[in-house]
Protein backbone atom coordinates (compact mmCIF):
# COMPACT_ATOMS: atom_id res chain seq x y z
CA UNK A 1 0.00 0.00 0.00
CA UNK A 2 2.81 2.40 0.89
CA UNK A 3 4.57 1.88 -2.44
CA UNK A 4 1.27 2.38 -4.26
CA UNK A 5 0.69 5.74 -2.55
CA UNK A 6 4.21 6.84 -3.44
CA UNK A 7 3.63 5.83 -7.08
CA UNK A 8 0.52 7.99 -7.23
CA UNK A 9 2.46 10.90 -5.73
CA UNK A 10 4.91 10.69 -8.64
CA UNK A 11 2.05 11.50 -11.04
CA UNK A 12 0.73 14.20 -8.72
CA UNK A 13 4.04 16.07 -8.95
CA UNK A 14 4.03 15.65 -12.72
CA UNK A 15 0.60 17.30 -12.90
CA UNK A 16 1.87 20.04 -10.58
CA UNK A 17 4.62 20.78 -13.10
CA UNK A 18 2.13 20.63 -15.98
CA UNK A 19 -0.23 23.19 -14.39
CA UNK A 20 2.63 25.53 -13.48
CA UNK A 21 3.91 25.28 -17.06
CA UNK A 22 0.47 25.99 -18.52
CA UNK A 23 0.19 28.99 -16.21
CA UNK A 24 3.39 30.46 -17.68
CA UNK A 25 2.57 29.64 -21.31
CA UNK A 26 -1.08 30.75 -21.20
CA UNK A 27 -0.69 33.50 -18.60
CA UNK A 28 -3.63 32.30 -16.51
CA UNK A 29 -3.21 32.63 -12.74
CA UNK A 30 -6.04 30.14 -12.18
CA UNK A 31 -3.84 27.37 -13.56
CA UNK A 32 -1.07 28.41 -11.17
CA UNK A 33 -3.42 28.22 -8.20
CA UNK A 34 -4.46 24.75 -9.34
CA UNK A 35 -0.79 23.79 -9.49
CA UNK A 36 -0.28 25.01 -5.93
CA UNK A 37 -3.26 23.03 -4.65
CA UNK A 38 -2.10 19.89 -6.46
CA UNK A 39 1.40 20.32 -5.01
CA UNK A 40 -0.03 20.83 -1.49
CA UNK A 41 -2.17 17.70 -1.83
CA UNK A 42 0.90 15.84 -3.08
CA UNK A 43 3.09 16.76 -0.12
CA UNK A 44 0.27 15.95 2.32
CA UNK A 45 -0.02 12.45 0.84
CA UNK A 46 3.77 12.25 0.66
CA UNK A 47 4.08 13.05 4.38
CA UNK A 48 1.45 10.45 5.20
CA UNK A 49 3.29 7.81 3.13
CA UNK A 50 6.63 8.50 4.86
CA UNK A 51 4.97 8.36 8.29
CA UNK A 52 3.16 5.15 7.31
CA UNK A 53 6.42 3.54 6.21
CA UNK A 54 8.07 4.59 9.49
CA UNK A 55 5.24 3.07 11.54
CA UNK A 56 5.29 -0.06 9.39
CA UNK A 57 9.00 -0.55 10.14
CA UNK A 58 8.18 -0.77 13.84
CA UNK A 59 5.36 -3.21 13.15
CA UNK A 60 7.85 -5.44 11.31
CA UNK A 61 10.25 -5.25 14.25
CA UNK A 62 12.92 -3.16 12.49
CA UNK A 63 11.98 0.20 14.01
CA UNK A 64 13.98 2.76 12.06
CA UNK A 65 13.45 6.02 10.16
CA UNK A 66 12.76 5.49 6.44
CA UNK A 67 16.11 6.90 5.28
CA UNK A 68 18.17 3.72 5.10
CA UNK A 69 18.73 3.13 1.37
CA UNK A 70 18.69 4.86 -2.02
CA UNK A 71 14.96 4.24 -2.54
CA UNK A 72 13.97 5.78 0.79
CA UNK A 73 16.43 8.66 0.43
CA UNK A 74 14.97 9.56 -2.98
CA UNK A 75 11.50 9.66 -1.44
CA UNK A 76 12.73 11.95 1.32
CA UNK A 77 14.76 14.11 -1.09
CA UNK A 78 11.64 14.72 -3.16
CA UNK A 79 9.67 15.62 -0.02
CA UNK A 80 12.25 18.17 1.13
CA UNK A 81 12.33 19.83 -2.31
CA UNK A 82 8.56 20.26 -2.38
CA UNK A 83 8.44 21.50 1.22
CA UNK A 84 11.10 24.17 0.63
CA UNK A 85 9.48 25.15 -2.65
CA UNK A 86 6.04 25.67 -1.09
CA UNK A 87 7.60 27.79 1.66
CA UNK A 88 9.36 29.88 -0.99
CA UNK A 89 6.17 30.21 -3.04
CA UNK A 90 4.20 31.31 0.02
CA UNK A 91 6.89 33.82 0.92
CA UNK A 92 7.40 35.32 -2.55
CA UNK A 93 3.80 35.00 -3.82
CA UNK A 94 5.23 33.86 -7.15
CA UNK A 95 4.46 30.47 -8.69
CA UNK A 96 6.78 30.48 -11.70
CA UNK A 97 9.65 28.69 -9.87
CA UNK A 98 7.33 25.67 -9.72
CA UNK A 99 8.03 25.07 -13.43
CA UNK A 100 11.71 24.56 -12.64
CA UNK A 101 11.53 22.93 -9.20
CA UNK A 102 8.67 20.40 -9.31
CA UNK A 103 10.39 18.41 -12.11
CA UNK A 104 13.23 17.68 -9.67
CA UNK A 105 10.78 16.12 -7.22
CA UNK A 106 8.98 14.25 -10.00
CA UNK A 107 12.24 12.86 -11.43
CA UNK A 108 13.44 11.76 -7.97
CA UNK A 109 10.17 9.94 -7.34
CA UNK A 110 10.17 8.44 -10.84
CA UNK A 111 13.74 7.20 -10.40
CA UNK A 112 12.79 5.64 -7.07
CA UNK A 113 9.87 3.85 -8.73
CA UNK A 114 12.35 1.93 -10.93
CA UNK A 115 13.90 0.30 -7.84
CA UNK A 116 13.40 -3.48 -7.74
CA UNK A 117 10.62 -4.61 -5.39
CA UNK A 118 13.14 -6.04 -2.91
CA UNK A 119 14.81 -2.64 -2.57
CA UNK A 120 11.54 -0.77 -2.06
CA UNK A 121 10.56 -3.09 0.77
CA UNK A 122 11.30 -2.17 4.38
CA UNK A 123 14.47 -3.94 5.48
CA UNK A 124 16.52 -4.10 8.69
CA UNK A 125 19.38 -1.63 9.03
CA UNK A 126 22.92 -2.67 8.23
CA UNK A 127 25.18 -2.40 11.34
CA UNK A 128 26.78 0.90 10.26
CA UNK A 129 23.37 2.60 10.13
CA UNK A 130 22.24 1.55 13.60
CA UNK A 131 22.82 4.89 15.25
CA UNK A 132 20.83 7.77 16.68
CA UNK A 133 22.82 10.00 14.31
CA UNK A 134 20.97 8.56 11.29
CA UNK A 135 18.01 10.94 11.44
CA UNK A 136 20.05 14.07 12.20
CA UNK A 137 22.65 13.38 9.51
CA UNK A 138 20.17 12.50 6.77
CA UNK A 139 17.78 15.38 7.50
CA UNK A 140 20.51 18.02 7.51
CA UNK A 141 22.15 16.69 4.35
CA UNK A 142 18.95 16.38 2.38
CA UNK A 143 17.57 19.75 3.36
CA UNK A 144 20.90 21.09 2.13
CA UNK A 145 20.54 19.16 -1.14
CA UNK A 146 16.96 20.41 -1.52
CA UNK A 147 18.03 24.04 -1.02
CA UNK A 148 20.73 23.54 -3.65
CA UNK A 149 18.06 22.05 -5.94
CA UNK A 150 15.99 25.23 -5.58
CA UNK A 151 19.13 27.27 -6.19
CA UNK A 152 19.66 25.31 -9.40
CA UNK A 153 16.12 26.03 -10.55
CA UNK A 154 16.46 29.74 -9.73
CA UNK A 155 19.78 29.86 -11.59
CA UNK A 156 18.13 28.46 -14.72
CA UNK A 157 15.38 31.05 -14.33
CA UNK A 158 17.97 33.82 -14.10
CA UNK A 159 19.72 32.66 -17.27
CA UNK A 160 16.40 32.49 -19.13
CA UNK A 161 15.40 35.92 -17.83
CA UNK A 162 18.57 37.36 -19.38
CA UNK A 163 17.16 36.39 -22.79
CA UNK A 164 14.18 38.70 -22.34
CA UNK A 165 15.77 41.92 -23.67
CA UNK A 166 14.29 42.29 -27.17
CA UNK A 167 11.29 40.05 -26.41
CA UNK A 168 10.14 42.00 -23.38
CA UNK A 169 6.42 41.64 -22.83
CA UNK A 170 5.96 39.22 -25.76
CA UNK A 171 6.82 35.82 -24.28
CA UNK A 172 6.34 33.67 -21.20
CA UNK A 173 9.66 35.04 -19.88
CA UNK A 174 7.82 38.15 -18.76
CA UNK A 175 6.15 36.12 -16.00
CA UNK A 176 9.50 35.32 -14.37
CA UNK A 177 10.53 37.50 -11.40
CA UNK A 178 13.09 40.23 -12.05
CA UNK A 179 16.77 39.32 -12.28
CA UNK A 180 17.52 41.09 -8.99
CA UNK A 181 14.87 39.06 -7.16
CA UNK A 182 16.07 35.79 -8.69
CA UNK A 183 19.66 36.58 -7.78
CA UNK A 184 18.71 37.34 -4.18
CA UNK A 185 16.56 34.21 -3.84
CA UNK A 186 19.38 32.14 -5.31
CA UNK A 187 21.80 33.55 -2.75
CA UNK A 188 19.38 32.81 0.10
CA UNK A 189 18.95 29.19 -1.03
CA UNK A 190 22.73 28.75 -1.28
CA UNK A 191 23.15 30.10 2.27
CA UNK A 192 20.50 27.71 3.61
CA UNK A 193 21.95 24.77 1.70
CA UNK A 194 25.50 25.58 2.76
CA UNK A 195 24.58 25.77 6.46
CA UNK A 196 22.61 22.52 6.30
CA UNK A 197 25.36 20.70 4.39
CA UNK A 198 27.90 21.93 6.93
CA UNK A 199 25.79 20.47 9.72
CA UNK A 200 25.42 17.28 7.69
CA UNK A 201 29.17 16.91 7.31
CA UNK A 202 29.74 17.57 11.02
CA UNK A 203 27.08 15.08 12.15
CA UNK A 204 28.39 12.58 9.61
CA UNK A 205 31.93 12.92 10.98
CA UNK A 206 30.76 12.30 14.53
CA UNK A 207 28.72 9.33 13.34
CA UNK A 208 31.70 7.97 11.38
CA UNK A 209 33.89 8.13 14.49
CA UNK A 210 31.39 6.08 16.48
CA UNK A 211 30.82 3.59 13.63
CA UNK A 212 34.29 3.23 12.11
CA UNK A 213 36.62 4.81 14.67
CA UNK A 214 37.64 7.73 12.46
CA UNK A 215 36.15 11.19 11.89
CA UNK A 216 37.33 11.29 8.28
CA UNK A 217 38.42 8.45 6.00
CA UNK A 218 38.58 10.12 2.57
CA UNK A 219 35.82 7.80 1.45
CA UNK A 220 34.46 8.82 -2.03
CA UNK A 221 31.21 10.04 -0.46
CA UNK A 222 33.08 12.11 2.12
CA UNK A 223 35.50 13.47 -0.47
CA UNK A 224 32.78 14.58 -2.87
CA UNK A 225 30.73 16.04 -0.02
CA UNK A 226 33.79 18.16 0.78
CA UNK A 227 34.19 19.13 -2.89
CA UNK A 228 30.52 20.17 -3.00
CA UNK A 229 30.95 22.15 0.22
CA UNK A 230 33.99 23.94 -1.25
CA UNK A 231 32.14 24.82 -4.45
CA UNK A 232 29.29 26.45 -2.54
CA UNK A 233 31.77 28.07 -0.16
CA UNK A 234 33.31 29.67 -3.26
CA UNK A 235 29.84 30.88 -4.30
CA UNK A 236 29.38 32.65 -0.96
CA UNK A 237 32.96 33.96 -0.95
CA UNK A 238 32.59 35.31 -4.49
CA UNK A 239 29.42 37.17 -3.58
CA UNK A 240 30.37 38.54 -0.17
CA UNK A 241 34.05 39.31 -0.79
CA UNK A 242 34.42 39.80 -4.54
CA UNK A 243 30.93 41.20 -5.08
CA UNK A 244 29.92 38.73 -7.79
CA UNK A 245 26.25 38.68 -8.70
CA UNK A 246 23.94 37.55 -11.44
CA UNK A 247 25.28 35.29 -14.18
CA UNK A 248 28.53 34.32 -12.43
CA UNK A 249 26.72 33.19 -9.29
CA UNK A 250 24.10 31.36 -11.38
CA UNK A 251 26.81 29.45 -13.27
CA UNK A 252 28.61 28.51 -10.05
CA UNK A 253 25.30 27.33 -8.57
CA UNK A 254 24.66 25.07 -11.56
CA UNK A 255 28.18 23.61 -11.20
CA UNK A 256 27.55 23.13 -7.49
CA UNK A 257 24.32 21.21 -8.12
CA UNK A 258 26.14 18.98 -10.61
CA UNK A 259 28.52 18.16 -7.73
CA UNK A 260 25.51 17.46 -5.49
CA UNK A 261 24.13 14.97 -8.02
CA UNK A 262 27.46 13.20 -8.34
CA UNK A 263 27.85 13.11 -4.55
CA UNK A 264 24.34 11.65 -4.26
CA UNK A 265 24.32 9.19 -7.17
CA UNK A 266 27.75 8.81 -8.73
CA UNK A 267 29.84 7.83 -5.73
CA UNK A 268 27.34 5.13 -4.71
CA UNK A 269 28.91 2.99 -7.42
CA UNK A 270 32.45 3.49 -6.19
CA UNK A 271 33.96 1.19 -3.59
CA UNK A 272 33.94 2.78 -0.15
CA UNK A 273 32.43 2.86 3.30
CA UNK A 274 29.23 4.34 1.90
CA UNK A 275 28.76 1.68 -0.78
CA UNK A 276 25.76 0.34 1.17
CA UNK A 277 23.82 3.42 0.01
CA UNK A 278 23.11 1.84 -3.36
CA UNK A 279 21.30 -1.05 -1.72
Amino acid sequence: MNSMILSYITFVYFFSFLFYLLMMVMGKETLGRAGTWITAIGIAAHTFAIALRWVESYRLGFGHAPFSNLYESLIFFSWTIILLYLIMEWRTKNRTPGVFVTPLAFLAMAYASFSPDIKSQIQPLVPALKSNWLITHVITCFFGYAAFGLSFGLSLMYMIKRLEKGNKGRSFIRFLPGKGILDELNYQMVVIGFLMLTLGIITGSVWAHSAWGSYWSWDPKETWSLITWLVYASVLHSRMVRGWRGKRIAVLSVIGFACVLFTYFGVNYLAGLHSYAKT
